[in-house]
């Protein structure tokens, strides 16, 4: 079954039964309700008869006749009888006997239905006795007779009719409104989870561009609508790196292969002699390839979750002196500067090997953007919980529309990144991966033809992660 119309139908159950049960409890409520009250105005009626006869009694000298009462009774349409303190019959509202009390239940019937009261067939005879007072004493018996049902006269009944017809006609109206709004909010809570279920399927089959495009107050609708799109958008972008990456790979081993199948087959050709010299050239473009492959198994592998990490509490602070110093050299040779500004004593609990691995890597990505006069300043110091560590030189640069997209596998800026440098492209996405998987941050700042600053943080503490 679709959800718009499961939905539409528990609505209209769930309508149905509250006004069933609403209906029933109320009109139950009322009617009774009603039944007490005129039940409470009989007896109300009851007493004032009792009080007019109790006055006629004393006023007549407690000597009533049956003509003194039946005119009284005919008007109320109830029997009436006196009897004395023996119980003995002093009047009655008739000429009937006292066998033949009950036979003016058929005449109260008739008198009832001439004054308009419509009773029920089924209804029984009952009687009630009040005490007729004199001189302060009770001097006779008050006996009213009166079918038990008498209290619904016909304007109770229509009432009563009229309420009922009300709750009908009620029920079935908000039955109708109930019905329409169920179908309308069925439809707008099924028709954005159709679109969102038809852009999930079309994502499924290889279609990244779909997109949901819905118009809801729902909140959780539009939540997951936008999750959806934010799905959409990330396998997507997954999608353009996978082929760029692809594309960036083939590229890349293609030029070396190119150099050494040229090479090679100049040397078949007897263009190049098998000597030394280009022997050295084909071994050299072979570390090259080498090298790219490190590099791309590397990229691939130090994802989050994939490295094998050996964390240990060393001293950062004489790691990183160590390093400057294995640089150092390097340096030199270039007639580049090479300073620093370390903090002493700073433990810190990370992978040491990784550690080394994102120094070399920012200070060799450094030392092939200095022109004359280059200068990189190295800096430890501890931020709070953190150790902050800053790499800075006055070389290039970066150009600022590059800067959020150096950090991307096989990226080279126009200005700072090309072949005659030697690298690859994978250096800083290796090094920002490995400090992320260290909980850390890397941000950089360039600014072009003056020169580019990378600074690092790392939790002291990454034992736990």
């Amino acid at each position: 079954m679709k959800l718009s119309k499961k939905l539409t139908l528990s609505f209209v159950l769930v309508i149905l039964f509250s006004i069933f049960i609403i209906s029933l409890i109320s009109n139950t409520m009322i009617s009774n309700r009603f039944d007490t009250y005129l039940i409470e105005e009989q007896e109300k009626r009851f007493e004032i008869i009792r009080k007019d006869i109790n006055n006629l009694f004393i006023e007549r000298n407690r000597n009533l006749t049956n003509d003194d009462i039946a005119s009284y009774a005919d008007r109320e349409g109830i029997y009436i009888e006196i009897r004395d303190l023996n119980n003995n019959m002093v009047c009655h509202s008739n000429n009937h006997s006292r066998g033949l009390r009950y036979g003016i239940m058929g005449h109260m019937k008739r008198h009832h239905r001439m004054m308009g009261h419509n009773l029920d067939n089924r209804g029984n005879y009952i009687e009630k006795t009040f005490p007729l007072i004199s001189d302060d004493r009770e001097a006779a018996t008050l006996v009213i007779g009166y079918i038990d049902n008498s209290h619904l006269t016909e304007s109770a009944l229509i009432f009563k009719n009229t309420l009922y017809r009300s709750f009908i006609i009620s029920g079935l109206i908000t039955t109708l409104f109930g019905v329409m709004i169920s179908v309308l909010l069925a439809r707008g809570l099924s028709r954005p989870l159709l679109n969102i279920t038809n852009t999930a399927n079309e994502i499924r089959k290889g279609n990244m561009q779909s997109r949901v495009l819905i118009r809801s107050n729902t909140k959780e609708i539009v939540e997951l609508s936008n999750s959806i799109n934010y799905l959409g958008e990330a396998l997507e972008k997954q999608e353009n790196l996978r082929k760029r990456y692809a594309s960036d790979i083939a590229h890349e081993l293609r030029t070396p292969l190119t150099t050494l199948k040229s090479h090679v087959e100049a040397m078949i050709d007897r263009v190049w002699k098998p000597d030394e010299e280009n022997l050295n050239i084909l071994l050299a473009e072979i570390h090259e390839l080498n090298k790219l492959v490190d590099d791309l198994k590397n990229s691939f592998q130090t994802l989050e979750g994939q490295m094998n990490m050996n964390k240990t509490l060393f001293d950062i602070s004489s790691e990183i002196k160590d390093i400057i110093s294995t640089f150092k050299p390097i340096f030199e040779k270039n007639r580049y500067a090479l300073e620093y500004a370390i903090e002493k004593n700073i433990e810190i609990t990370m992978d040491r090997d990784r550690f080394r691995q994102i120094i070399y890597n920012l200070l060799s990505n450094s030392i092939k953007y200095l022109d004359d006069n280059g200068k990189v300043f190295v800096s430890l110091d501890r931020v709070d919980d953190n150790i902050r560590i800053t790499i800075e030189d006055n070389g290039v640069g970066i150009e600022k529309k590059d800067l959020p997209l150096i950090f991307e596998r096989f990226y080279r800026s126009d200005t700072s990144r090309n072949r005659k440098t030697g690298g690859t492209g994978l250096g800083l996405s290796i090094t920002k991966t490995l400090i992320e998987a260290h909980k850390g941050s890397i941000f950089v700042d360039s600014t072009l033809g003056k020169g580019t600053k990378f600074t690092i943080l790392l939790p002291i503490d990454t034992s736990n992660y």
